[in-house]
């Protein structure tokens, strides 16, 4: 399962230097396209507003 990015999301950054797929898209609400993520969950260890779960 693709993680997913919540209404939480603070558009800090924080995570899209540490997905290793690049899977992450700027914006608003950062978002994460669920055909490239690979579930390793290395965005949501860092993100520090806690808005990125396991989908």
């Amino acid at each position: 399962m693709a993680h997913v990015i919540t209404d939480s999301c603070v558009a800090c950054g924080t995570c899209l230097p540490v997905c290793p797929v690049e899977a992450i898209s700027e914006g608003d609400i950062y978002k994460i396209d669920p055909d490239t993520c690979i579930d390793c969950g290395s965005c949501a260890e860092v993100c520090p507003s806690g808005a990125i779960i396991a989908g």
